[in-house]
């Protein structure tokens, strides 16, 4: 890791689109400051294509494609993405997964939930629950007390002997059925609404987010930024 500082020019200067997470990396202590938002709108106002990059359910993904100054936006850690066409006022949706593949899994979903409640004390389902299509959000410290890490990696562990993936974000455990993650739905939102093929070029965008479940987005892209709370995260990244 080196200081943003210490970026040689030549690189920011190729940069064509910038992906960020959102929770704890635009967001500070669970507030949208201004200057962070104002930001996104400077970024495209200069030319550059803008593309959260998030855990956030669905219902948040399409208020945020619509409203925010954004090109697009990747949801539930992969699992679709929404591109807003401003010229022609209609929302594309893009899922990994079929709409019946997404009922199936939610059915399995739904009972490792109770499981988990049952296992691990303190969690809770996350209040954002409501509004998502794909995966599985377990709270562990954005509405409840701070859980230690032995029962954020039981949560985890739970998840995953039931056959799901499952991935820790700074304030959520989520869990998933299917091969999606972040950067597989980004590389196709990308090719969709920039027309850019990455596997040429990965150079020409950046990413920047604070959690292991950006690890494949911090793996993939060789600029890629790590706000200052990534660095509790360091021992547990899962980066080649």
């Amino acid at each position: 890791m080196q200081p943003l500082s210490q970026c040689p020019a030549r690189i920011l200067a190729k940069l064509e689109i910038i992906l960020l997470d959102l929770d704890d990396t635009l967001s500070w202590k669970g507030l949208l400051p201004g200057c962070a938002y104002g930001a996104l709108e400077i970024l495209q106002q200069e030319g550059l294509g803008v593309a959260l990059i998030t855990g956030r359910p669905a219902g948040w993904c399409d208020h945020i494609a619509r409203m925010w100054p954004v090109n697009g936006v990747v949801g539930e850690n992969g699992a679709f993405f929404f591109h807003y066409d401003r010229s022609s006022r209609k929302m594309e949706r893009q899922y990994w997964r079929t709409t019946a593949q997404r009922k199936a899994d939610r059915k399995q979903l739904e009972a490792i939930e109770s499981r988990i409640l049952a296992e691990v004390p303190g969690a809770a389902v996350a209040t954002d629950q409501a509004y998502r299509e794909s995966d599985f959000a377990i709270d562990h410290c954005e509405d409840v007390p701070a859980l230690p890490g032995d029962q954020i990696d039981r949560i985890v562990e739970i998840f995953q002997q039931a056959g799901a993936t499952a991935k820790i974000s700074s304030i959520h455990v989520n869990g998933w059925f299917g091969d999606f993650d972040k950067l597989g739905m980004t590389k196709r939102m990308i090719k969709r609404v920039f027309s850019i093929d990455l596997e040429a070029d990965r150079t020409i965008a950046t990413f920047v987010g604070d959690s292991p479940n950006d690890a494949p987005m911090f793996d993939y892209f060789p600029d890629a930024i790590g706000v200052a709370n990534v660095r509790r995260f360091l021992d547990t990244l899962e980066i080649a």
